[in-house]
């Protein structure tokens, strides 16, 4: 089990492994690890700064040292930390810094915190993977495990409860199309 610190009430099963990681806005990131198999839950929340039980607002004024990321909690029987990575920096651009889209900020940072030296080791193998077939630098922060803070529960799910919101519609669902296009042997069967 990795060692990965936390400030949520779930305990982690001894079969199950967790990945953290920031790829913009976290309903985003959210979005896209639901639908893969070997998932068992997916939470937003903050990482990486400095202040106890940051809120949204806080991260936002980036004075907090926080980044939006998620929690995921996977099966490795099911699904790899290889996969989890792969479909992470297919989904999000690690080549921009601070920055997805129109999001900008060190909240939005491209961010890999490892729990285990085995997630970092995988981590950048990855990482050099992305860079040589994109041509380019991958920013991708690699850090160690920090407390994950769960973000307010207005952000869980959003995506599943917000479909037809203007960011929804077109950050979020063009992210999820490609997603199934190209990791449809990935999806979980519902």
């Amino acid at each position: 089990m990795n060692n990965i610190q936390s400030k949520s009430t779930d305990a982690l099963n001894e079969n199950l492994e967790e990945a953290v990681l920031g790829g913009g806005c976290f309903w985003c990131t959210e979005s896209v690890f639901s639908e893969l198999q070997g998932v068992q839950s997916v939470m937003p929340g903050y990482a990486g700064g400095d202040v106890p039980n940051p809120t949204y607002e806080a991260v936002c004024e980036k004075n907090t040292g926080h980044i939006e990321v998620v929690r995921v909690v996977f099966n490795p029987a099911e699904i790899s930390y290889e996969a989890i990575l792969k479909v992470f920096f297919a989904t999000h651009d690690p080549t921009t810094l601070n920055r997805q889209g129109n999001d900008v900020g060190p909240q939005y940072a491209s961010v890999i915190f490892y729990g285990s030296a085995e997630q970092e080791r995988i981590a950048k193998h990855i990482m050099q993977e992305v860079e040589d077939a994109l041509g380019q630098t991958v920013v991708t922060q690699l850090r160690p495990a920090a407390i994950f803070w769960p973000a307010e529960e207005v952000h869980h799910k959003y995506y599943a409860r917000n479909p037809m919101q203007g960011y929804c519609v077109f950050v979020i669902s063009p992210k999820l199309s490609k997603l199934r296009s190209h990791f449809g042997h990935l999806l979980a069967t519902k």
